[in-house]
Parts: C-alpha cells; sequence; structure tokens
C-alpha cells in the first residue's frame, strides 16, 4: 500500500519534508495559501478534504492566529480527529517562556512566554487526538536560512548579552525526527539539538568560516532590531532532546552549530565546483 501524506504549510521546513517522502516512494500533497503542482490552496476545501480522504499520514505547519486559534483545525478538526494513522503538529519550544537559561523538558509547563497563541494551539492539537506527535521546535536553520546568510547580508548582529542561551535544529534533523515518529509512541517532544549556544557564538563562528569580521558587539537598545527579534532576545533557554533520543531513537546528524554551519559551507561550496561556468582557478583557492 502507498503510503500518502498531506502537509498543511509548505514552508522551509514542510517543503523538506515533502522532498523526503517523495524520495522514499511517498505519495505527497501540500496546502499553503495558493496553489501550485502537488498543493493545493488552502481555501481550496472540497480538495482539501478529498485529500484528507486519501492520507495516511497529516501533519500541519501552520502558525496559529494571534488570538491562539488554529486555522487548520478551525476548518478541518473533524476530519483530521477521524482514525487516521498518524497525525503530526510542528510547534514550537518557546511555548515555554524564559527559564532563565535553565534546561527545559517536555513536562515543564506552557504558556507563560511571548508564544501565548503558539501555546494554545499547541494544546488544542494534543487535546484533539490521543496519539497526536507534536514536535516543538527551536531555532530552524538550514540551506538558504542560516548565519553564513546573514553575515553574508550583514544583517547578523551581536548582541551585548553575555548569558544569553538558545537552542537551534538543522531542518534536516527535524525530517529525521518526523520520519523516526512513524513507528514511535505518540506523545510530545523536543526536537533540539545537543549543543545551546549564544547567538554571539554562532555569530562569530559563521564568521570565522568565511573569513570575514565579526560584527561589533551591540547593546541591545543600539541594535535596531525589530520587535520580533527584540521578543527573541526577552527569553533565555536550554531545551532538552533526551525524550526524543530514548522513544524516537534519534539522533540529531548536527549536534551543534559547528556541525551544522561547516557542512552548510562544504555542501556550498561542493555545489559551485559542479556549477555551469565555474571558475576552477578560483574554486580550488578556497
Amino acid at each position: 500500500m502507498t503510503q500518502e501524506m498531506l502537509i498543511f504549510g509548505m514552508g522551509y521546513t514542510g517543503t523538506r519534508l515533502r522532498d523526503a517522502l517523495l524520495a522514499r516512494g511517498w505519495r505527497v500533497t501540500g496546502v499553503r495559501r495558493e496553489a501550485s503542482e502537488g498543493v493545493l490552496a488552502f481555501d481550496d476545501v472540497a480538495g482539501i478534504r478529498a485529500a484528507l480522504a486519501r492520507a495516511t499520514h497529516i501533519l500541519s505547519s501552520v502558525p496559529p492566529y494571534p488570538t491562539g486559534q488554529d486555522p487548520v483545525l478551525e476548518h478541518f478538526h473533524v476530519e483530521i480527529a477521524l482514525d487516521k494513522r498518524w497525525v503530526g503538529y510542528l510547534s514550537s519550544t518557546g511555548v515555554y517562556g524564559d527559564t532563565g537559561g535553565a534546561w527545559v523538558d517536555e513536562s515543564a509547563p506552557i504558556g507563560t512566554g511571548r508564544r501565548s497563541a503558539r501555546a494554545s494551539a499547541d494544546r488544542a492539537w494534543q487535546a484533539l487526538r490521543a496519539d497526536i506527535r507534536v514536535f516543538r521546535l527551536p531555532g530552524i536553520y538550514g540551506a538558504g536560512r542560516s548565519a553564513l546568510d546573514r553575515v553574508r547580508e550583514e544583517k547578523a548582529n551581536r548582541i551585548d548579552l553575555p548569558d544569553q542561551i538558545f537552542s537551534r535544529i538543522h531542518v534536516d534533523d527535524i525530517i529525521t525526527a518526523v520520519l523516526a515518529s512513524f513507528d514511535a509512541p505518540p506523545g510530545v517532544y523536543n526536537v533540539a539539538d545537543d549543543t545551546p549556544a549564544s547567538q554571539n557564538a554562532v555569530i562569530e563562528y559563521a564568521c570565522d568560516l568565511l573569513g570575514l569580521a565579526v560584527p561589533p558587539l551591540l547593546p541591545l537598545e543600539e541594535a535596531k532590531l525589530s520587535p520580533q527579534a527584540r521578543a527573541f532576545y526577552a527569553e533565555n533557554r536550554r531545551v532538552a532532546n533526551g525524550k526524543a533520543k530514548r522513544l524516537l531513537r534519534w539522533r540529531p546528524a548536527f549536534p551543534d552549530y559547528r556541525a551544522g554551519l561547516a557542512m552548510l559551507l562544504a555542501a556550498e561550496r561542493l555545489s559551485a565546483r559542479f556549477a555551469p561556468g565555474a571558475s576552477p582557478a578560483k574554486l580550488y583557492a578556497e
């Protein structure tokens, strides 16, 4: 029997999950705001209900409204609550709020931080089915979306907050965790790397890899950050991933930001070697 996944939210992570499943012989239908090949528009209710009827697996990565109401559950909670083989939801470790840099696992209370709307949606998905898989994710990075790109674009900031610690996860490690969960117990899982670190350390390492100057260290008030970015620095936590390791038998391929960034740069250079018109002299001088 061919497995079929319906993915609500064909963004950065959803697209990579689709590609991984297609490579394994699955059928995949996506849903986002605008239709394209293999992707339904969110307002195509009839098409989505038909896809729900076919799907053996359902995943949502759609964020909630600011009120906390989940747009997928708002329209399709009845169909998703029906007996399906597997249902998953991509949530955020932001639901834990600020822990003052302490470690936090899945047993911690949620809803006290800036992600109160996400916490409400997280609870709603858990209440929908006893066999739900909820993946709580920290900052996601990967190809085209990493500190390497921010440094090159001169958008990287180093903020003078010496005790600030965050967790992060490479997008490929999210995909392997989701795949591992197909044959593992349901529940809530933190999917994070093994080594929380300051944002400054990540930026500094990216600069070192690229051979570029490190941006100046700025007080938070002088960094000209967006309100969203300032809110990011208002929280400080380390995310424990032990449950995912035990029950999913999952291990991050990129256990820290150094492994992840080094691999991304190596992949970029390898791709450049085979790009049309690449200059051998320039490439081999790197």
